[in-house]
């Protein structure tokens, strides 16, 4: 488990000793309860838990898209609490990839429009090298004058992940990204995550309920009530399906308020 006396190095996101709480005084929800966490370079980390056990905020903070109530979050070197709004969104469309379950993609646009769309918003000309390497990356060669609706499940998912991979990023950040794909478009988005990091030395950081899909990850790490609780290396789907079922466990012991400082959802 990381070691919060530990100066990061290494790490393409860092969070010590974050906290975010939702709401009032009165009736605030702790979703992060003093998390310290490191994500190193490089590498592909799946982060899991029961319901409620702040995955998604850890995500969002993570990204810059929710800011900590406390706490210190830095990625690709940069420690967000110090930018503004402007230079947060800058960072987070050059240096950060986002790939959810919704696909969000524009019908109205081909495939390699979708891919160029950050670029475009970011007011930068896309290389036309580029693009046509990360659609061809994503195994969508024949298909960048096509519209999502006549792509599959998955193939909508690689456009989606080829629009995460195109400006380059340091970290890629996934929200259940198989969560609507069956298990042979799942296992080919995940093979696409892994080599992202194994070619290109990026850093993915996954949200995942399914087993299966964390067994594809690095490492997974386990979080309750806000606090990293456990993490596995090299993990297997039999694992890491274990590890669930003593959440579960946890999950049902007698708990405190949520608005307790110990305490924590989100």
């Amino acid at each position: 488990m990381d070691n919060p006396a530990a100066d990061g190095r290494g790490d393409a996101v860092r969070l010590v000793s974050v906290r975010k709480v939702y709401g009032g005084a009165s009736n605030g929800v702790v979703a992060l309860a003093g998390l310290t966490i490191g994500f190193r370079q490089g590498s592909f980390t799946a982060v899991m838990g029961p319901s409620g056990s702040g995955k998604t905020t850890l995500l969002l903070t993570a990204a810059g898209l929710v800011r900590p109530t406390s706490g210190s979050v830095v990625v690709d070197g940069r420690e967000l609490a110090g930018l503004s709004e402007t230079a947060l969104a800058k960072l987070r469309r050059e240096r950060i990839g986002f790939v959810f379950q919704a696909f969000n993609l524009l019908p109205a646009l081909t495939v390699e429009q979708n891919v160029t769309l950050p670029l475009r918003l970011a007011g930068r000309r896309p290389s036309r090298a580029r693009v046509v390497q990360v659609i061809g990356r994503v195994g969508l060669a024949g298909r960048r004058g096509d519209r999502p609706g006549v792509l599959s499940g998955g193939q909508q998912q690689r456009v989606a992940i080829a629009r995460a991979l195109v400006t380059q990023p340091a970290v890629i950040f996934a929200d259940e990204p198989t969560g609507a794909l069956d298990s042979g478009a799942a296992r080919g988005v995940l093979g696409l995550l892994r080599e992202s990091v194994r070619a290109a030395g990026q850093t993915v950081v996954m949200v995942t309920h399914d087993p299966l899909a964390a067994s594809h990850a690095d490492r997974v790490v386990f979080l309750a009530d806000g606090q990293l609780i456990g993490e596995l290396e090299q993990p297997t789907a039999g694992a890491v399906a274990e590890r669930m079922l003593r959440l579960g466990a946890w999950a049902e012991r007698p708990r405190q308020p949520k608005w307790s400082t110990a305490g924590g959802a989100g």
